[in-house]
C-alpha cells in the first residue's frame, strides 16, 4: 500500500510519502517549518512525489491528520487532503492529532492533552487505536478524569500546567506516525467521504464565538 500522509495541526507541519511494502515504509519526507504551511504545502506534497516518481493514481489513500489544533493549519491540510483525493480519485483517510499522541502511550487508557489555549485543553482517551472520547477540558477537569491513568504530551506549556499527573512528555507527532493508522484502516476498507468530512476542531472558531447574533426580522 502507498499513502500521502499531511500533517499540519501543530506548531510544524509534514508531509510523507510511504510504501509499505518495503523494510522501511516511509520513502520520502519534509518539514514544513513554523506556521507556513499554507505557502509550502502543495509544493512540498509535489516535490516528495517527483522524486520518488509517484502519481496520485498510484496511492492507496491520501491521509491527513483533521485536527484538533491550529484552526487555519487543520483547514489547510484538510482542504488540501481533499483536493489531491478528489484529483487523483484515491480514497481519504482522516486521523485525528490527539490518536497519534495517544498511540505513543503504550499499553492501557491513555489521555492524550494538547494545549487548546484560554486555560482549557483538548483531551482524548484512547485504549490502543480505539477511542473512548475525545473533548474539551479545564486543568481541573483533566485532573479528576485522569488521575492514576497515564497522560501523554508534546508539548511543555501543557507538561507544567499539568506536573502533578506526571504526564510522559515525547516528541509532537508528525506525518509519518499517521501510517499505522492508515494501513489498519485501509485494510479494513474504513476510509471517509470526502464531501461530508469535516475538520476536528472539537470548540468552535473565534469567528463563531465572538459573531453577532443576526437580527431577526418580524
Amino acid at each position: 500500500m502507498r499513502f500521502l500522509l499531511i500533517n499540519t495541526c501543530g506548531s510544524e507541519g509534514s508531509v510523507a510519502l510511504a510504501d509499505t511494502a518495503l523494510a522501511d515504509a516511509v520513502v520520502a519526507m519534509e518539514v514544513l517549518p513554523g506556521r507556513t504551511a499554507s505557502e509550502r504545502l502543495v509544493p512540498a506534497v509535489r516535490r516528495v512525489m517527483e522524486v520518488c516518481a509517484w502519481r496520485l493514481q498510484d496511492l492507496t489513500a491520501v491521509v491527513v491528520v483533521h485536527g484538533p489544533g491550529s484552526f487555519t493549519g487543520v483547514r489547510v491540510g484538510l482542504s488540501a487532503a481533499k483536493g489531491l483525493s478528489e484529483a487523483g480519485g484515491v480514497p481519504l483517510i482522516a486521523v485525528s492529532r490527539l490518536a497519534l499522541l495517544a498511540a505513543g502511550g503504550g499499553d492501557g487508557v491513555v489521555h492524550a492533552v494538547l494545549d487548546a489555549g484560554r486555560g482549557e485543553f483538548y483531551c482524548g482517551e484512547y485504549l490502543g487505536h480505539k477511542c473512548l472520547r475525545e473533548t474539551l477540558l479545564t486543568t481541573e477537569e483533566i485532573v479528576s478524569a485522569a488521575a492514576g491513568g497515564a497522560v501523554i504530551v508534546c508539548e511543555i506549556k501543557v507538561a507544567e500546567a499539568l506536573a502533578a499527573l506526571r504526564p510522559w512528555v515525547v516528541a509532537e507527532p508528525g506525518a509519518r506516525d499517521a501510517l499505522a493508522f492508515a494501513m489498519e484502516r485501509a485494510a479494513a476498507g474504513n476510509l471517509d467521504d470526502a464531501a461530508v468530512l469535516d475538520a476536528n476542531y472539537l470548540r468552535r472558531t473565534d469567528a463563531e464565538i465572538f459573531a453577532k447574533p443576526k437580527t431577526v426580522l418580524q
